[in-house]
């Protein structure tokens, strides 16, 4: 029998072999294809009840989609096999939703500009176009961000720059940066139109979780006590000072309470998990309702968006800038009711930016309480799945970067839905993945891709140790062994007689 290993670690391995994670990748395709199909099943109901005819043109577009979607598998199977695997075909399926949707409401637009006489192009055309950049793009961050950490190097550096693009859209004319009455947009005419807002928030992530990693000490230090609770000290206040101005300068320069809100409640949240101290949440909201009531009394746009949210059919209903959208879509969210009235089958066109701004009432209509619910759940797993590996990460930086991109996707919608339902004053941003549009698309794939290498460094096993040999004793340390050499005519018994 041979000897036993003097190593545990090594004796381990010999005996009893770890077995290998699954990847699911498997688990992940099924999945993609799954989405594929209902995509490719509503595309159908759309066309049937439009009384468009059925081709087979809509089967190459379903599988076209699954193809897209086949090659980012790829890309995660190659560069991050352990990422999570439900992740993306939440992504596909939402990306999917708003293709059907937007390709509905491009129906009822055609229709009307036959009926006048125009020129109609689809804004499905676009969306798709966009789909594609934005899966490049999800590949090349998977190939160049090869370990989250390195983006450390990075962080004052994605601060400034995120400032600069949040903060480029105030400093131009308007001409060349409102639309609707929001100053967040780089407008060139026939180039391109760009929201830098939508990419800031990323770099902005990046910096915060960078900066919060290196001066957590800092935010953890108590300062006197009032009422039991221990506040933080005054000089420790400049950061939430800076992002709270910073909110509510967008506010009042870009006219765009959605984008003010979702930074600053991400930039709390993720103060919140680098301490775990509830003070720096209530002191930081509180900073944030005292800029937002000044704003109120000094700034006009603010009071319109008020009165819009308290009262949607009061005397402001047909002025500009009032609540015709809103009241609009709060009607059809009514008509739709629980179970909507069918994919094609409502009228969502009626209501102003029916597929960007206003995308989920036109769900929440043909789709009905149910499927507006099962469009939320699907942003909820999303987060959840993401949050969960913000947690399971081993580093501090890792934890907090995947929670803050885990949360906005949460924040983001919440902004959205709550501003379509008068839940809260309209904020004029878009919901991920659903909404028309090039920059919140191509912002998000970059997002659900870093979210992606989190959660591969988090589900990935650790490095298994190598079997070391037994380091054998100096020569100097060595036992000496004496052994009695046997006579050279025969050999000795054990009682010393010769045999």
């Amino acid at each position: 029998m041979g000897q036993p290993l003097a190593d545990p670690v090594s004796a381990q391995f010999a005996t009893n072999p770890p077995r290998e994670l699954p990847t699911r990748r498997g688990t992940e395709l099924l999945l993609l294809a799954f989405a594929a199909f209902i995509v490719t099943l509503a595309l159908v109901i759309v066309e049937a009840n439009q009384e468009q005819e059925l081709t087979l043109s809509i089967l190459w577009l379903g599988l076209s989609y699954l193809a897209i979607l086949t090659v980012a598998h790829l890309a995660v199977r190659r560069w991050a096999p352990y990422a999570d695997p439900v992740l993306l075909p939440c992504v596909a399926l939402l990306n999917g939703i708003g293709l059907v949707m937007i390709h509905r409401i491009d129906l009822a637009q055609a229709e009307k500009a036959l009926q006048a006489g125009k020129p109609f192009n689809p804004a499905v055309s676009n969306q798709v176009l966009y789909t594609v950049i934005s899966l490049v793009l999800f590949v090349v961050v998977l190939i160049v961000v090869r370990d989250h950490r390195t983006l450390t190097r990075y962080g004052y550096t994605a601060g400034l720059l995120g400032i600069f693009a949040l903060a480029l859209p105030a400093l131009l004319p308007s001409s060349l940066s409102e639309v609707n009455g929001a100053k967040v947009w780089i407008l060139l005419p026939g180039l391109f139109s760009i929201q830098p807002g939508e990419f800031a928030k990323i770099l902005l992530m990046i910096f915060f979780a960078s900066f919060l990693v290196s001066k957590r000490d800092l935010f953890m230090v108590a300062g006197k006590k009032f009422l039991g609770v221990e506040l933080p000290r005054a000089r420790d206040l400049g950061p939430i000072l800076i992002a709270a101005v910073a909110s509510v300068g967008i506010l009042v320069f870009e006219k765009d309470l959605g984008t003010s809100l979702l930074y600053f409640c991400v930039i709390l949240v993720m103060l919140y998990v680098a301490t775990e101290r509830v003070i720096w949440v209530v002191v930081g909201l509180s900073f944030f309702a005292a800029g937002c009531v000044i704003a109120y009394n000094l700034f006009t746009h603010v009071q319109q968006r008020v009165e819009n949210f308290l009262d949607p059919l009061g005397p402001r209903y047909d002025a500009k800038g009032g609540s015709y959208q809103l009241a609009q879509g709060l009607f059809g969210l009514g008509t739709g009711g629980v179970g909507g009235t069918g994919l094609g089958a409502g009228r969502p066109d009626i209501v102003p930016e029916a597929n960007s701004d206003f995308i989920t009432a036109s769900i929440g209509e043909e789709l009905g309480f149910v499927g507006l619910a099962a469009v939320l759940m699907l942003y909820l797993l999303l987060a959840m799945r993401g949050m969960r590996s913000a947690l399971a990460v081993r580093d501090t930086f890792g934890k907090l970067l995947g929670g803050g991109l885990a949360f906005t996707m949460v924040m983001q919608i919440f902004v959205v839905v709550g501003g379509v339902t008068a839940l809260i004053p309209e904020t004029g941003i878009t919901a991920p993945f659903l909404s028309q549009g090039g920059s919140s698309l191509l912002a998000n794939y970059i997002l659900v891709a870093l979210l992606l290498r989190i959660s591969d460094a988090a589900r990935r096993p650790a490095a298994r140790p190598k079997p070391q040999p037994q380091p054998q004793a100096p020569l100097a340390e060595a036992h000496t062994v004496l052994v009695q050499r046997p006579p050279a005519d025969g050999l000795i018994n054990g009682d010393g007689s010769k045999s």
